[in-house]
């Protein structure tokens, strides 16, 4: 775990914390490493979650797929991040969505209900522990409305550039990296890929933007 260590304490989790008061929740939470490789299912819908998963290294899209087969991708959940955490408490409810991994990913698997258990060493940072998973919560509940905010807008083109205006924003930089391909923003947007292809080839020639492939910059000079 100590090549792990510099990425633990930056995350959300774990803010506030210093190595050994990590690994002792670690040990709390019943940690176990576990690799996955990519197109491997982390959590497939109709099964159980069971344990939350931290995600070491690597990336998972949480998608989910209707009846018809239609498939929308909800979130994409890099190192550093937590997921699962709900469904890990709801018993053996299946689960809805799909986390799959998009490039080969390290995780570890956390038994997050021991967080709201007193362990039997009494750790003093039980309590960091607790608040920072609620911190988690609701920076989760935030992303979820952003992504709702790029939803309700009425055409393509305006969720495009909502959701390129967050990422600009959220990275502090007019030039980003977005974690999809085309035909995952398309479905991250839930848009047809062809029509969305076409108003970003309408940004560009209006000088609102430049991309390759899934790297963009934002253009001062366009008018929106």
């Amino acid at each position: 775990m100590k090549n792990y260590m510099g990425l633990l304490r930056r995350a959300k989790i774990f803010r506030g914390m210093e190595e050994k008061n990590i690994l002792s929740m670690l040990d709390c939470l019943a940690a176990v490493k576990k690799r996955f490789t990519r197109g491997e299912f982390l959590y497939r819908a109709g099964e159980p979650a069971g344990m939350a998963a931290l995600v070491l290294d690597g990336m998972f899209h949480i998608d989910r797929e209707d009846y018809w087969g239609n498939n929308s991708i909800l979130a994409d959940v890099s190192a550093g991040e937590l997921l699962g955490e709900v469904y890990s408490f709801l018993d053996d409810e299946p689960v809805r969505i799909n986390a799959v991994a998009v490039k080969d990913s390290t995780v570890l698997l956390l038994d997050v209900k021991k967080i709201f258990q007193v362990c039997s060493t009494v750790c003093p940072y039980h309590a960091r522990l607790i608040r920072n998973f609620a911190y988690v919560l609701a920076v989760k509940n935030r992303e979820l409305t952003r992504k709702l905010e790029h939803m309700s807008q009425r055409t393509t083109r305006d969720k495009l550039l909502s959701y390129l205006s967050d990422q600009s924003l959220k990275q502090d930089s007019s030039c980003f990296e977005i974690p999809f391909n085309r035909q995952q923003l398309a479905d991250f947007l839930a848009v047809d890929r062809s029509a969305m292809s076409k108003e970003l080839g309408k940004l560009r020639d209006e000088g609102i933007l430049e991309f390759n492939k899934n790297h963009f910059e934002l253009k001062q000079g366009g008018e929106y």
